[in-house]
């Protein structure tokens, strides 16, 4: 466990992604790995309106729905932290003021919770005045709607652009960033973008933490593996990926552990990394990523997984 950047959220080194929930996930099994997430020490659910509209028959909403469900039946909602996030679901796909209002009131009441621990800007939008929109969730900070604010999928520029505007106008000032990071795919968040974020003491919650899959491992040339996620992760099994795979194989196999949480480990013990998101439809999957919750990589083994 470790504080959230400048914030008093305590939170899990295994932020648990809510994708999955009311897709390849339904009610009951998403249930039993909400419950033995937090069984074995995590207690970090991050999701989003726009979760899972994609799937046949949804709209949006059901993974917030879901894990609400599954709030209902708890009664250590003070110990566990909420994010969700807003920008991203069709017909809501800006960042203006009545938008964010009225979907956080959406997702407040689909989560059946009087606040939202981590709330999301999910998408930037160049479209609506950065003002308008750091206004708005300033406000919902100052009803007690939202505890916390944090930014996804913002460039460097636009990221040290909101915060300068926050911390002129007063505004609840956004705590964390949520950007695409994993061991095959670095380019985009180191430089720039991981330097603002340490700059100005932000936490970074990796998305796409194992890369689609693909770093769980099981993705191996000339396997098939039935997935909703497979063609979407073979698409790191170039020379790049093999050799990735080929020392987080033997790292596993030292620490008596699986490859999957090495490669969360790595990510974990990043500049500024709080808590890489992963998500998992069954107990057997969620199994392969909660011994990140303790697992510690020496420096050189750091370092041998970030040299490739």
């Amino acid at each position: 466990m470790g504080i959230l950047s400048t914030t008093d959220l305590t939170v899990s080194r295994l932020c648990l992604g809510g994708n999955v929930f009311g897709w390849t996930a339904d009610e009951g099994q998403s249930f039993a790995v909400l419950d033995a997430y937090v069984a074995a020490g995590g207690n970090f659910v991050d999701t989003a309106d726009s979760y899972s509209a994609w799937a046949e028959g949804n709209s949006g909403g059901e993974s917030e729905t879901i894990i609400g469900r599954w709030l209902a039946r708890r009664d250590d909602r003070d110990q566990l932290v909420v994010a969700t996030k807003v920008g991203m679901l069709a017909g809501f796909k800006n960042q203006k003021r009545d938008t964010i209002l009225s979907s956080a009131d959406r997702s407040l009441k689909r989560l059946g919770v009087d606040h939202i621990d981590l709330y999301y800007n999910h998408l930037d939008d160049p479209g609506t005045p950065l003002e308008e929109t750091l206004a708005a969730y300033d406000e919902l900070v100052r009803q007690g709607k939202v505890r916390y604010v944090a930014a996804s999928n913002f460039s460097a520029e636009r990221l040290a652009e909101a915060l300068e505007i926050q911390e002129r106008e007063g505004f609840a000032k956004f705590v964390a960033l949520q950007p695409e990071y994993n061991l095959v795919s670095r380019d985009e968040f180191e430089g720039a973008l991981q330097q603002t974020v340490a700059e100005h003491g932000l936490a970074t919650v990796p998305y796409w933490s194992l890369a689609k899959g693909f770093l769980t491992g099981k993705y191996r040339p000339g396997i098939a593996v039935e997935s909703a996620r497979a063609n979407a992760a073979s698409q790191y099994l170039d020379e790049h990926g093999l050799q990735v795979l080929e020392v987080l194989d033997e790292l596993a196999e030292t620490h008596g552990t699986t490859v999957a949480s090495v490669a969360l480990a790595w990510l974990a013990q990043q500049p500024t990394v709080a808590a890489p998101i992963a998500s998992a439809r069954t107990l057997e999957q969620l199994n392969d990523l909660t011994p990140v919750l303790e697992l510690e990589l020496s420096q050189d083994e750091v370092d041998r997984l970030s040299a490739i």
